[in-house]
């Protein structure tokens, strides 16, 4: 584990006594005078995961391929979409598994959203709507968590790109976007507001919201030609069809990190490719880049 803040321990504390398949065998924190030199340098350590500043993750990630050492790297892979192809550059040359943490993919939720999508029950999927709000901003006092340079965006780093994943997940890759970002203090605790409006590969259009200072909100509503669903946390789908009622699905909790660690574990031993390809891996960075870039210089 590179990065012992508060997510790094969690992705820790998921598989610790509870995996047989993934294990921390070592750390490194700069802050705890361990490094990543140190740890790419043990033969014995076959593949890192990285909770580091975003800004960080290309130097970090290229440097443990040419060790030979397979990559799990905490979102956004990274800030560029130039930075996160170098870095799937520098994995496909070595041979090394590269994956990434977008954790809400492995709800159970998200993934009875993805077989309705996948399976036309839908029909042409039109339009989807993305929200991920946390509090998470009124429990940090300062770091790089609250940086513009590397959380650009207010809360869409943190929390919103969680559902522009999804959303890609389902719909494709970003072809445009127009963005806003609505600040009503600097000052931490930031108050601000950020929303998006997209339109993607296979047509539908799309919005995204998300709200930093306000309690923990998830929601992704797929609609399509022959009815709707939507997804409301890690375990509760809304089904909505013609002429049917409204079907409420609640499904089994799983732990989400275990799963992409575990996945990433099946990956680096060929049991399975890591459910998210490269190409959605780059799409993410591309629509990500694009939405910042798509923001106003003052909101």
């Amino acid at each position: 584990m590179v990065g012992l803040g508060r997510w790094g321990r969690s992705l820790m504390e998921s598989v610790a006594g509870k995996s047989q398949r993934i294990r921390f065998t070592a750390t490194a924190d700069p802050a705890e005078g361990t490094h990543l030199a140190d740890l790419l340098r043990d033969a014995s350590i076959q593949a890192v995961v990285l909770a580091t500043p975003h800004s960080l993750h290309r130097e970090q990630a290229i440097a443990a391929a040419q060790a030979g050492k397979h990559v799990f790297c905490e979102k956004p892979l990274a800030l560029a979409a130039a930075d996160a192809q170098a870095m799937l550059d520098a994995c496909r040359r070595t041979g090394v598994v590269l994956a990434v943490g977008h954790n809400r993919r492995f709800w159970p939720a998200m993934q009875a959203l993805k077989r309705l999508v996948e399976s036309g029950e839908l029909g042409e999927l039109l339009h989807i709507e993305g929200h991920n709000s946390n509090e998470n901003s009124n429990r940090v006092s300062g770091g790089w968590r609250t940086s513009a340079a590397e959380s650009p965006g207010g809360g869409f780093t943190g929390a919103g790109l969680h559902a522009l994943d999804a959303m890609i997940m389902l719909c494709g890759a970003v072809r445009s976007v127009q963005a806003q970002l609505v600040t009503r203090r600097d000052a931490i605790p930031p108050l601000d507001a950020m929303c998006a409006l997209y339109r993607f590969a296979n047509g539908a259009s799309g919005t995204l919201a998300t709200v930093r200072a306000t309690p923990f909100y998830w929601r992704v509503h797929a609609f399509g030609s022959k009815g709707s669903a939507e997804v409301l946390g890690e375990t509760e789908l809304l089904l909505r069809l013609p002429a049917k009622p409204l079907q409420r699905v609640s499904l089994e909790p799983v732990d989400s990190l275990r799963a992409e660690l575990e996945a990433f574990a099946d990956a680096v031993e060929g049991r399975a490719p890591y459910p998210i390809a490269p190409e959605q891996m780059l799409a993410t960075v591309i629509a990500f880049e694009a939405t910042v870039k798509a923001l106003p210089a003052a909101g």
